[in-house]
């Protein structure tokens, strides 16, 4: 009840008013029975603006941190994600994958759409990345068909760090039913899970249009914070050891320049003229001069009486 009253009265004409989404392909949806909407991952706004699209409800796999959120915007999340019937999946590997994958073969095994991000978190960089083989598994263990769905202009709408959206349109592309009957029996070969795994990410690579990167998204994530980490860290060391800027000495002028007193180091060279030294005295009147001194014609005189 919740979801429809959401989806019909509440964000889905906000929605529709300020992001005018286009759609291609939704008849690829099939109007009843279990299905796996399988998605590129731009933005946090995917998880709304999907959903929003498709006739049917749609439960979609989401991690386990939107769930258990702290303070109030926590506790609100939680909240709309589980009303939405969102399923929390654990992102960690093993066990806890394992029975978030099983809460999605119930989904699938009551024939309803289950929809799922293959690369398991969002794109750092609007690439598309290598998938995770927990959608082939579901799809081999239950015999459904996957569609694979494309987000379009999702991160330019909302980046990731950014809470409030940016207003601007966004596509929705809907491919064909990816029928994977071929391999019944073998949903327990790890090479036939890649196989498939990749099939779908080369749908969606052309379904977007985005350059595919044979990585995991969360490996290129934990590279990027960790370079974060050593640059944050060698800006703390740099400043810490930085030393207090000093005046500096007018152009010409010794380091004597800038202290007080007009003391001089030894070995420092007092520049006749510059700021700060004493011009030399002129002889008094009538005082014989100390040494020889040059003519209008250049010649030396000898110093005399007067």
């Amino acid at each position: 009840m919740f979801y429809w009253v959401m989806k019909t009265i509440f964000i889905g004409p906000v929605v529709n008013l300020l992001f005018r989404p286009w759609v291609k392909g939704m008849d690829n949806v099939p109007a009843a029975g279990p299905a796996i909407l399988v998605s590129n991952h731009l933005s946090f706004s995917d998880s709304i603006f999907l959903p929003l699209a498709v006739p049917r409800p749609v439960s979609f796999l989401a991690k386990s941190e939107y769930f258990t959120g702290r303070g109030l915007k926590g506790k609100l999340t939680a909240a709309f994600f589980r009303l939405t019937n969102q399923l929390p999946i654990d992102r960690s590997g093993g066990a806890a994958s394992e029975a978030a994958l099983r809460a999605g073969v119930k989904v699938l095994e009551s024939g309803n759409l289950l929809g799922i991000y293959p690369e398991g978190t969002r794109s750092p960089d609007g690439r598309l990345y290598r998938g995770k083989t927990g959608v082939a598994k579901m799809a081999l263990q239950t015999g459904v068909p996957v569609i694979p769905v494309a987000m379009i202009g999702t991160d330019k709408v909302q980046p990731i760090g950014r809470r409030i959206p940016n207003i601007r349109r966004i596509g929705i592309i809907v491919g064909e039913p990816l029928d994977f009957s071929r391999y019944a029996g073998l949903e327990n070969d790890r090479f036939v899970q890649r196989s498939v795994t990749d099939e779908i990410m080369y749908e969606l690579m052309r379904l977007s249009g985005q350059e595919y990167v044979d990585v995991y998204a969360s490996t290129v994530k934990d590279k990027m914070s960790a370079a974060r980490k050593v640059s944050k860290a060698a800006e703390n060391r740099s400043a810490a050891v930085r030393l207090p800027h000093s005046e500096s000495p007018e152009p010409g002028v010794g380091p004597s320049a800038g202290r007080r007193g007009g003391h001089k180091e030894p070995g420092e060279i007092t520049v006749i003229g510059a700021p700060g030294t004493a011009a030399p005295k002129k002889p008094a009147k009538g005082q014989e001069q100390a040494g020889p001194v040059e003519d209008a014609e250049g010649q030396q005189e000898t110093p005399h009486s007067a």
